[in-house]
């Protein structure tokens, strides 16, 4: 894997992570599932469930696979909800900023920067993104806020599954919400003009301060014949602490320019 890949790989990697907390323990069911609910309800609990918190800080360990070869990289993440997202590679090699107007980088590998737009992360992940959609797949909520009025909602391998009535023209979607603690199972992006596709599996949740988070997760890209694997997990992580959110570009480096 070159420079300029790691990186891309890296940031994006970074932003499809998701939380967890020290001093944890597993979701387990509360009793039977219901599959019987409406699509009302089921969008109900779903969003009940969404984590509340004022800061988050953790140390979140990935193992990407590309072409039969993986690398395993631990990267710092802070968040302030609804403000930024900060991430920090080991050695201080690559740090970005994201907030809700900007996506800023740096990379000591190859002494780049980028402060603009999300242009670069929906580029890098195929699909239009903002600072709400990214905060979303941290937190292991919908990507696009679930509304009864747009969605339909079938059971399908006893869990509830989401499809917009009118699927998208770019991309189709799909979310997959388990009936027993009501979280994302997982959620799916298929943009077959382009050949590529996204799953996001949330494979298990933890209870953080009565709270639902995930614990483990495992990413699929298939990108024309080139297949990805990412699996994630998570170490040393706080939430409610006071955090700073340093960054500043390198003088010197030459800034990246999205054609």
């Amino acid at each position: 894997m070159n420079k300029t890949t790691f990186f891309k790989s890296t940031i994006a990697l970074c932003f499809l992570a998701i939380v967890g907390c020290k001093s944890t323990k597993s979701v387990t069911a509360p009793g039977a599932s219901d599959l019987s609910l409406s699509t009302k309800e089921v969008i109900k609990a779903h969003t009940k469930q969404s984590p509340n918190f004022k800061t988050l800080q953790c140390k979140i360990k990935v193992v990407y696979t590309q072409d039969n070869k993986s690398q395993s990289h631990t990267i710092t993440m802070r968040m302030q909800k609804d403000e930024v997202i900060w991430l920090n590679s080991a050695l201080n090699l690559i740090r970005a900023k994201i907030t809700p107007e900007k996506v800023s980088f740096y990379n000591k590998l190859d002494n780049t920067y980028f402060d603009g737009d999300f242009g670069y992360l929906s580029q890098l992940l195929g699909t239009e993104l903002d600072f709400k959609k990214v905060q979303n797949l941290l937190l292991g909520d919908a990507l696009f806020e679930l509304d009864k009025t747009t969605y339909n909602m079938s059971v399908h391998n006893e869990a509830y599954l989401f499809q917009p009535k009118n699927q998208m023209r770019i991309f189709e979607l799909f979310y997959i919400i388990n009936p027993a603690h009501f979280k994302m199972d997982s959620q799916q992006l298929s943009q077959s003009k382009e050949a590529r596709f996204l799953e996001i599996d949330y494979l298990s949740y933890q209870m953080v301060d009565k709270q639902s988070v995930p614990e483990n997760l495992k990413i699929f890209v298939l990108e024309g014949d080139e297949e990805t694997t990412i699996e994630i997990g998570f170490k040393s992580v706080s939430l409610n602490e006071n955090l700073r959110y340093p960054f500043k570009i390198p003088s010197g480096f030459e800034e990246i320019i999205l054609e």
